[in-house]
């Protein structure tokens, strides 16, 4: 290869380098402004269940729009009626519990919520009783008999975030004690979204003066919804 050649190809990679660079800031800078628009939002919110609702909204525009304008985004095996993830141990950041609790004492009558407690109480027991929850596998409460989210519009952030490309290998990781699957691949721009949304209540806790800890969902909205 001529010298000439070699420093065009030289010149070619420097180049693309700092585009690369370039488009690396610009990539995170996105999630920048997407946090401090949140805190703006939950800055304004009259508490936090509300400013909850807010960052979920902002949250699912976010990732929408980068499955829309990002190129080779992974193809999704996720489907209505596909549940298995539905049966993983969930923690939730501050907000969500009250947005959660809210939508459900508009639409469930008073013996519906009653007995909801029961299955969230069995749910939260079953987590208090081992040394690591996030190895429990249990039937999400909130789950309907038909497989559908009945909260999906409030649906947890972990939940937003949480994307397969195999519906099989999922089932396999969460119903299959001996599978070999351990851990289902997220899409790493998508998830970035609602980490930012669980990092920016925490935060917005924390302003407040309330706790920024997590907690799980069956536990959180036991503390919340009424008796």
């Amino acid at each position: 290869m001529s010298t000439t050649a070699t420093d065009r190809i030289m010149h070619d990679i420097a180049a693309v380098g700092e585009l690369t660079r370039l488009a690396a800031e610009r990539y995170d800078g996105v999630y920048v402004s997407l946090r401090a628009a949140m805190m703006e939002a939950l800055s304004r919110a009259a508490d936090l269940g509300d400013g909850a609702r807010a960052v979920m909204d902002m949250a699912d525009a976010a990732a929408g729009a980068i499955m829309e304008h990002y190129p080779n985004q992974p193809a999704r095996a996720c489907r209505a009626g596909c549940d298995a993830c539905c049966h993983l141990y969930v923690m939730i950041p501050p907000g969500i519990a009250e947005a959660i609790a809210a939508y459900l004492t508009e639409r469930l009558e008073p013996e519906a919520l009653l007995k909801l407690r029961g299955e969230l109480q069995k749910a939260a027991d079953a987590a208090a009783g081992l040394a690591d929850p996030s190895t429990l596998v249990h039937r999400c409460p909130l789950l309907g008999s038909d497989g559908l989210c009945t909260i999906y519009e409030v649906r947890p952030l972990t939940c937003r975030a949480f994307t397969s490309k195999s519906a099989a290998a999922c089932r396999s990781m969460v119903f299959d004690p001996e599978s070999a699957v351990t851990t289902i691949t997220q899409n790493p721009a998508q998830f970035r979204v609602y980490v930012e949304a669980t990092s920016a209540l925490q935060q917005a806790a924390r302003l407040r003066g309330l706790s920024a800890q997590q907690k799980g969902l069956s536990a959180a909205l036991l503390e919340i919804l009424p008796d």
